[in-house]
């Protein structure tokens, strides 16, 4: 076993392996996964439908936008329908760089490297704090010369500090060119989405699992976006980020895609 994993703390990666029904976990990241389910019963709905944004907006791109390149930075544990497979499903020659520093991802990264013939899929063990590397690594796969989908689901609200945060995301958008797109979930305590149940289960995440986790709202989570295209519907419950299903379960996880002009 990798000796960077631990298993007598919860960790991120596995409790939501956990709430999508994987087998990627430890009693432990069950038994907060169960206490945070706890303080707020929807969080099981809020995986499931920053899931399904990933489905939306990764098709969308590869069919629609034209988009053969994805900088999938914080991936998780690999779970149905991973990045490499929604894209190359639309376009067989895409190439996926997969991006995470969780050690339990590592030892996983062998699922997600599988591509069609046609494309090409990596992982980089990096952390989303340091964005040159990222991009250092990632330019040996993908061509940051043409346009890129960053992909950023999850993973600005375990940056704590928002200056930061904003500062991690020009770097990366800066490094690539005109069409190019951002994409982005992320946690709220907005009550219009039914954040209020989020407050108390941060808390007990901050104290109980790792690594520490922050909220933000609308307004911040708009700043990520400055000097890109937002595309409609604009910033709002991923579950409804050109949903098909009109009654999606609102869930207090903004989603939101931006194109560099």
């Amino acid at each position: 076993m990798n000796d960077r994993i631990r298993t007598d703390i919860a960790h991120n990666a596995r409790v939501w392996n956990y709430w999508l029904g994987g087998k990627d976990n430890y009693p432990v990241d069950r038994a907060v996964g169960d206490q945070v389910t706890g303080f707020y019963p929807s969080i099981g709905e809020v995986a499931r439908a920053d899931r399904a944004f990933l489905g939306r907006a990764v098709t969308f791109l590869a069919a629609d936008a034209g988009m053969r390149q994805f900088l999938d930075i914080g991936t998780g544990l690999p779970t149905a329908d991973n990045t490499h497979e929604v894209a190359q499903r639309a376009a067989p020659d895409a190439r996926i760089v997969y991006v995470d520093n969780d050690p339990i991802v590592l030892t996983h990264a062998r699922a997600l490297l599988t591509s069609a013939p046609e494309g090409v899929t990596e992982y980089v063990d990096a952390d989303a704090h340091d964005p040159e590397k990222i991009l250092a690594a990632a330019g040996a796969t993908l061509d940051l010369s043409r346009p890129v989908a960053v992909m950023m689901l999850g993973i600005l609200n375990f940056v704590l500090d928002t200056g930061e945060a904003r500062t991690i995301v020009r770097a990366l958008m800066d490094a690539v060119p005109s069409g190019s797109h951002l994409v982005l979930t992320h946690p709220t305590l907005e009550p219009e989405l039914g954040g209020e149940g989020n407050k108390a289960a941060m808390a007990f995440w901050n104290e109980n699992a790792t690594p520490p986790i922050t909220a933000r709202s609308r307004a911040e989570i708009a700043s990520f976006f400055d000097g890109l295209d937002l595309l409609e519907p604009g910033i709002l419950s991923c579950s409804r980020w050109r949903a098909t299903d009109e009654e999606a379960p609102v869930v207090a996880q903004f989603g939101a895609v931006g194109r560099k002009p």
